[in-house]
């Protein structure tokens, strides 16, 4: 998964910035239902952390069944909060 590729395909620009935020809500909206329908565990947590980055990732819990997964994300969560 490219970034530049998923911010296209859900909000039709790789400029956030110049996103309305009823354009940027509904693109938000597309990812989290790509996300509950995504199998594949690496595309799942790649949704995830990009919803993360948005502010608007859901819950641990109800995202990743494995505990392996969960530990990944609260990791990309300590690092990503230590980068800013």
């Amino acid at each position: 998964m490219q970034l530049d590729d998923q911010l296209l395909r859900y909000f039709g620009t790789a400029d956030l910035g110049a996103l309305t935020p009823p354009a940027l809500a509904s693109g938000i909206d597309r990812m989290k239902v790509d996300l509950g329908l995504e199998t594949d565990r690496g595309r799942r947590f790649a949704l995830w952390a990009l919803l993360f980055m948005l502010g608007s990732a859901p819950d641990l819990e109800a995202t990743f069944e494995d505990d392996a997964d969960r530990e990944a994300a609260r990791n990309f969560m300590d690092l990503s909060d230590t980068q800013g």
